[in-house]
């Protein structure tokens, strides 16, 4: 998405724990999280702006994060199955100062038949994805509506990053040229 918007940029990935604290709601999770990554990757490069995310799916209050296998991941798309629920992702900024942002979008499920959820599974796509779902692949399929920003469910809320840059002290368009 960041070359979509014609951001130059390098993936430095980091390795954080990403286990929810007791009572920790999804939104402070995500913020945590965002956060601790862009803190870690700071440390770890001389870059000069470095930028996190995480990426959350609630359900009836439960953080649905990656799934730990495939049980798990099946576990989650039947909680899915037939309703709405929130993806949350939150975008943290470090320059001279840490600024963290979120976004909040609502998306339902078709009913998932128990051959659809296990044929999902099996493509391996929902393994690496919080919800064990990304609407940007296979599971599209699944998307009856969306109500808010679809970038923010692919991972990556861009309509938050004008923002987030002007609080380092950047204006985003200007450095986006006019190329």
């Amino acid at each position: 998405m960041l070359s979509g918007i014609g951001l130059p940029f390098d993936v430095r990935p980091v390795r954080v724990d990403e286990t929810p604290l007791h009572g920790e709601s999804g939104e402070d999770f995500a913020v945590r999280i965002a956060c601790e990554k862009v803190l870690s990757s700071r440390q770890e490069t001389t870059a000069d702006i470095h930028i996190g995310c995480d990426t959350v799916v609630i359900v009836d209050g439960e953080i649905l994060g990656k799934p730990v296998d495939r049980r798990d991941a099946a576990r989650m798309l039947a909680l899915l199955s037939a309703r709405s629920h929130k993806v949350l992702t939150a975008v943290a900024i470090a320059c001279e100062n840490l600024h963290c942002d979120f976004c909040v979008t609502s998306v339902s499920f078709d009913t998932l038949s128990e051959q659809a959820i296990a044929w999902y599974v099996a493509t391996g796509e929902p393994m690496d994805k919080a919800g064990a779902y990304g609407i940007q692949g296979r599971a599209a399929l699944f998307v009856s509506a969306i109500e808010g920003s679809y970038s923010n469910v692919v991972g990556l809320p861009i309509q938050l990053l004008p923002e987030l840059f002007s609080k380092q002290g950047y204006d985003l368009y200007r450095l986006l040229g006019d190329d």
